[in-house]
């Protein structure tokens, strides 16, 4: 009995081939071997299983050819994907290019127009410097000049202090000297004569005349020396350095306090400021205004002391066009304070060339007349 796998036949085909057929002893007397309808249906079942195994050959290659279109289309849109994401960069990375484009432009407009501006300005700038410039030039010319001029002047003034002296009084700067008739008002202080041809000699020392010495007994008061030479280190109008404010309080104060203070006050102040004008009294009568309690029109009235004396001089203050009569005495307390401010004014002012002492002695001097001119001491008019 063969019980082993069957052998192939070489002559049948592949498919029929593979397929093994059992063999069944079902009865020993009728052989080893299957009747011919199994052998048929054997056939049968090998025929279906080849016919399979085509079947199924086409159906794999469909499915290749199907997955192989698939990966083809997915590696397509994946490609189309990324060239449309490279053409939206390049066309954004172009807009940029052109917006930077347009910012250099621009930039470049700006910075023309800013350098095209700033070389206008510049010539600008120089055209105006060239006429400050020459500006400068003109009034420096004719600052030049005006200097000049006031040399010249101060030069004339210098002259004309120089060439008064007690012999020979120089009546144009002292109009007061001339008769009523013949004296205009004038501006400033007028002096006696009797006390401001005095001063010449002294504030003018390049003349070449000398001081007649004095006959009375003079001895230097130290402390009263030491203040003047203070003060005269540093000259000034102010009133509260020791030196101004001792005067003020022993001579000027008294030599300037009237019966009528309010107007008192009034000159005083206008004394300081030199502002106070004298004038003799002409013989037209001008407008005049009137103090409380004293008829200030009435020539022979006095309108500082309010007592009743002949007139023969009025005063001004400042610009006003109001006058004031006074009395001899009142206008010789006057005119030696004004004398004082006039002599501490040119030091001041560098005019006085002098040393100390002999400086000390004049205000000295001027003082004196302050002292007898408030006792009620007063030269008599020629």
């Amino acid at each position: 009995m063969w019980s082993g796998p069957p052998q192939q036949d070489e002559g049948l085909p592949v498919g029929l081939s593979a397929v093994s057929v059992p063999w069944k002893n079902l009865d020993p007397g009728k052989g080893n071997r299957e009747p011919p309808g199994g052998l048929v249906e054997a056939s049968a079942s090998r025929e279906e299983t080849q016919g399979e195994g085509h079947a199924a050959a086409p159906l794999d290659v469909s499915r290749l050819r199907s997955s192989s279109m698939e990966i083809r289309e997915k590696g397509s849109e994946f490609l189309k994907e990324e060239l449309y994401k490279a053409q939206k960069e390049l066309k954004l990375k172009d807009e940029e290019c052109e917006r930077l484009c347009k910012v250099r432009a621009q930039l470049e407009q700006e910075l023309e127009e800013l350098t095209a501006s700033l070389f206008e300005e510049a010539h600008k700038m120089v055209r105006e410097a060239n006429m400050k410039q020459a500006a400068s030039e003109k009034q420096l010319k004719e600052a030049w000049g005006k200097i000049d001029m006031l040399q010249a002047e101060v030069t004339a003034l210098k002259t004309l202090v120089i060439t008064s002296t007690p012999a020979s009084p120089n009546r144009e700067l002292h109009p007061q000297l001339l008769s009523p008739t013949k004296a205009g008002p004038r501006k400033g202080h007028s002096r006696h004569k009797s006390t401001s041809s005095s001063l010449c000699p002294v504030v003018c020392p390049t003349a070449g005349r000398i001081p007649t010495p004095d006959k009375e007994g003079k001895e230097v008061d130290t402390t009263l020396f030491a203040e003047f030479q203070a003060w005269r280190a540093s000259p000034t109008l102010d009133k509260n350095c020791p030196f101004l404010e001792r005067v003020y309080r022993e001579d000027v104060g008294p030599c300037l306090d009237f019966t009528v203070q309010e107007l008192s006050s009034l000159v005083r102040a206008a004394v300081e400021d030199n502002t106070l004008t004298i004038e003799p009294v002409a013989s037209q009568t001008l407008p005049t205004v009137k103090v409380p309690t004293v008829d200030c029109n009435n020539t022979n009235t006095c309108a500082l002391s309010g007592l009743s004396r002949t007139c023969h001089h009025r005063i001004r203050l400042g610009d006003s066009k109001s006058h004031y009569y006074i009395s001899p005495s009142s206008r010789a307390r006057i005119t030696a304070v004004c004398n004082f401010f006039t002599y501490i004014r040119y030091i001041q002012q560098g005019l006085v060339r002098q040393d100390a002492e002999p400086m000390f002695w004049e205000i000295m001097r001027l003082r004196k007349g302050m002292s007898l001119a408030k006792l009620g001491f007063f030269p008599q008019e020629a």
